[in-house]
């Protein structure tokens, strides 16, 4: 009769055990699909920055130009005003 206790205390700490590993094992599953959706996150946002940057960049160039025509505009008038 001992002896079946002594197993029945083994299977029972088995069971535990294995309780326990099924527990972990959901809490890692759990962070590893939070740590995929952060990481689809962070290439979507990745993406938007990208895009934002050569929006900008765009626009940078268009107001280059732009200043570039005032400039060519203002050394026009200042050379008809020294002229005449």
């Amino acid at each position: 009769m001992e002896q079946f206790q002594k197993l029945e205390e083994k299977i029972s700490k088995v069971v535990e055990a294995f309780k326990r590993t099924q527990a972990e094992n959901r809490s890692l599953l759990q962070q590893i699909e939070k740590l995929r959706a952060d990481s689809r996150d962070g290439i979507h946002q990745k993406e938007a920055f990208e895009r934002e940057i050569q929006m900008l960049r765009r626009e940078r160039e268009d107001v280059r130009l732009r200043v570039e025509k005032l400039l060519e505009q203002v050394e026009a008038l200042t050379k008809m005003d020294s002229a005449g």
